[in-house]
C-alpha cells in the first residue's frame, strides 16, 4: 500500500507543474491587464503606471515571472492581490473555510439521499422505487443550479420566510451554530443537487451489476439476511464507482460553485473568483486555480486509498503470468 501511494504521489508532481504552467499561459494571453484601472484614472501619469508595471514585475518577460511565481509560492507567498494589496493566501483563507464547509455539507445531503435510494432502485428493479428513483435522478441531473437556488428563495425566504435569503450569518446578531444551519441549508442543498442524479445512477447500476455475483447467491444460500447481505456484501463492493465518481467531483465543486455562492451571497472563493477575474486580478485567479489543482490531486490520492480499503486486490501489485 505505501509504494502504491508514493508511486501516485511522485505521478501528481509533474501533473502539478504542467497545470501551473497552463494556467499561468492562459492568464498571460487573456485580454487586458491589471494596470488598465489605473489607465482608465485620468488623474495618474504615464509615468506611475510604467513605475506600477515594473512594481507588479509585469515588465518581467514570461518565463521569469513564472519563476517567480513558482519560487513564491513554495516559500508559502502566493503575492498581492492587484485589487486590494492584501495577501492572495489570506484573501483565499478567507473564503476557504465557507466553501469547504459548503461542499462537504452538499457532499453528505447528496449521498444521504442518492445511495438509498440507488440501494432501493436497485433491489426493486423495474418497480415503483426505481421509477420513482429514476425521474427523481433525471429531475435532480437536469435542474440548472441557479433556477433551482431561485426556487427555493421564492418559496422559504419570500413565501414561507422559515430561512434567510441569503449570507452566512445574521447580520447585526450573535455568530450561533443555529445560524450557521439556518442559513447552510439552501445553498448545500442545491450544490448536493448537482451529484445526487448522477449518484443514484452510479450506485443502482453498481449494485445491480453485484447482485449478480456468485459469492452473492453464495450468501443468500446459506441463509443470511437479505438486509446483511445488500449491506455487507453488495453494498460494499458497489461502492468503487460511487468513490471514484465522489472523488472527481468534490474538488470541483471546491472551485464550482461560483454561481450558488453567488446567488446565495456566500462569502467563498466562488465569488472571489468572480471578482478577481473582473478586475484581472491575476495572482488571486492563479491562487484560487492552483488550489483547485492541488485538490483535484489530493483527492485522487485519496481515492485510490479508499480503494485499497474497500478491495486491497486493487493496490496488489499484478503477479507475471508464468509461461508454459
Amino acid at each position: 500500500m505505501k509504494k502504491y501511494v508514493l508511486r501516485r504521489a511522485l505521478i501528481a508532481i509533474p501533473t502539478f507543474f504542467g497545470i501551473t504552467v497552463l494556467v499561468f499561459l492562459i492568464s498571460s494571453m487573456a485580454s487586458g491587464s491589471p494596470l488598465e484601472l489605473l489607465l482608465n484614472n485620468q488623474n495618474i501619469s504615464a509615468a506611475e503606471v510604467e513605475r506600477q508595471r515594473i512594481k507588479l514585475g509585469l515588465d518581467q518577460p514570461l518565463y521569469i515571472q513564472y519563476f517567480t511565481w513558482i519560487k513564491n509560492f513554495f516559500q508559502g507567498n502566493l503575492g498581492d492581490s492587484y485589487r486590494t494589496g492584501q495577501p492572495v493566501m489570506q484573501m483565499i483563507l478567507e473564503g476557504l473555510g465557507p466553501t469547504i464547509l459548503l461542499t462537504f455539507a452538499a457532499v453528505i445531503i447528496a449521498c444521504l439521499i442518492s445511495i438509498p435510494l440507488g440501494v432501493q432502485s436497485a433491489r426493486y428493479q423495474n418497480k415503483g422505487w426505481d421509477n420513482g428513483s429514476s425521474v427523481f435522478s433525471f429531475l435532480a441531473t437536469s435542474t440548472p443550479s441557479f433556477f433551482l437556488a431561485l426556487i427555493f428563495l421564492y418559496v422559504f425566504s419570500v413565501k414561507l420566510k422559515v430561512l434567510p435569503i441569503g449570507g452566512m450569518y445574521d447580520v447585526g446578531k450573535k455568530e450561533t451554530i443555529g445560524s450557521l444551519l439556518c442559513h447552510l441549508f439552501m445553498p448545500s442543498v442545491v450544490l448536493a443537487m448537482q451529484l445526487v442524479g448522477s449518484l443514484i445512477q452510479y450506485t443502482r447500476s453498481s449494485m445491480l451489476e453485484v447482485m449478480r455475483e456468485d459469492f452473492v447467491r453464495t450468501a443468500r444460500s446459506k441463509g443470511i439476511k437479505e438486509k446483511k447481505v445488500i449491506i455487507k456484501h453488495v453494498l460494499r463492493n458497489s461502492l468503487i464507482p460511487v468513490v471514484t465518481y465522489l472523488g472527481m467531483e468534490i474538488p470541483l465543486l471546491i472551485g464550482g460553485a461560483v454561481v450558488t455562492e453567488q446567488v446565495f451571497s456566500w462569502p467563498g472563493i466562488g465569488s472571489l473568483m468572480i471578482k478577481s477575474i473582473d478586475a484581472r486580478d491575476y495572482p488571486v485567479v492563479m491562487g484560487i486555480t492552483v488550489l483547485v489543482a492541488i485538490a483535484v490531486l489530493v483527492f485522487n490520492i485519496l481515492t485510490d486509498l479508499v480503494y485499497g480499503i474497500l478491495d486491497p486486490r486493487m493496490v496488489l501489485p499484478q503477479s507475471p503470468v508464468l509461461s508454459i
